[in-house]
């Protein structure tokens, strides 16, 4: 894997992404169609995805590098979560002070992430990138729900219920006895599975077809989030993998994912909290047309580290 291939790849999800556009245009897709693929997406075709992805014969390496990941993940979300609270925790504007830190920690790693992964690496890539989209699901969940739910009791029941959690579980136990499911459901859940590149292409590219220039985009406090997430803590995460010695595909998984841009579902926190989605949108907005930059400029990075 080259930085031109990767960059082509990338190219080519933000043509898929321009697909959305158009599709949006010409009213193709109402907010409702948008959040009932949404919702397939995440309840259907990313489970398929994963269990997809376990779908190979035990290997004492493999097992060894997907520990190695799970340790740098622990430690790339206790280190970014702190630098975030240092970093954002003191603005007078909780709006912005929970949108700032949220945005910084957290991409969008199951609705870039793995679609991209999986372009890229097939099934062996999403093998290891289902550790990074549990570390985000565990952390967003509780870390990330508390700065906009701070009065609230966190529902962990919500995050043990996760379908993509429970599709990685049940995932890394057929891995581990290398089962495999029968013909004709194998087939079924491959097929499920192969549309979500596409789809979440589209589905992100709707979404960004209803944001309106202004301003407010170029917040300072937005500036500084953007910096932080596209681009210094990938660069941290490239030498936490380094230091713990992940190697091969399972490191370019992981600098890839999380090298993506904020994740989108700041915006829905930003709505249940009550507050200005409009600083949201803006940081979820610029961060996705960055990372066509930003990604395959870490990716250099982390070749180059290597």
């Amino acid at each position: 894997m080259n930085l031109g291939q990767i960059t082509n790849q990338i190219v080519l999800m933000f043509c898929l992404m321009l697909v959305g556009v158009i599709i949006n245009r010409f009213k193709f897709m109402h907010a409702q169609t948008s959040n009932d693929l949404t919702n397939i997406l995440l309840y259907v075709v990313s489970p398929c995805l994963i269990i997809n992805a376990f779908e190979q014969d035990y290997s004492s390496s493999r097992i060894k590098q997907f520990i190695l990941v799970a340790i740098g993940i622990l430690f790339f979300y206790v280190i970014a979560i702190i630098v975030s609270k240092l970093v954002f925790g003191r603005l007078k504007n909780e709006n912005l002070r929970r949108i700032t830190q949220y945005g910084s920690v957290y991409s969008n790693a199951g609705f870039m992430g793995i679609p991209l992964i999986s372009a890229l690496f097939g099934s062996t890539g999403v093998f290891f990138a289902v550790v990074s989209l549990a570390g985000f699901n565990i952390f967003s969940w509780t870390h990330g729900v508390s700065l906009f739910r701070s009065d609230e009791r966190i529902d962990y029941k919500q995050v043990l219920l996760n379908p993509n959690l429970i599709a990685i579980v049940v995932g890394l136990i057929m891995f581990l006895i290398s089962f495999r499911l029968p013909g004709t459901l194998n087939e079924v859940v491959k097929y499920v599975g192969s549309i979500n590149t596409p789809l979440s292409m589209i589905v992100i590219g709707n979404s960004l077809a209803n944001i309106k220039l202004s301003r407010d985009m170029l917040d300072k406090n937005i500036g500084l989030t953007l910096i932080l997430r596209n681009l210094l803590f990938p660069i941290m995460m490239v030498f936490l993998l380094k230091i713990l010695g992940v190697t091969g595909i399972a490191y370019y998984t992981t600098i890839i994912m999380t090298a993506c841009p904020v994740a989108g579902i700041v915006v829905l926190f930003t709505l249940q909290a009550h507050g200005d989605a409009g600083p949201a949108i803006s940081l979820m907005s610029i961060s996705t047309i960055l990372s066509l930059i930003t990604i395959p400029l870490i990716f250099a990075i982390g070749s180059f580290v290597l």
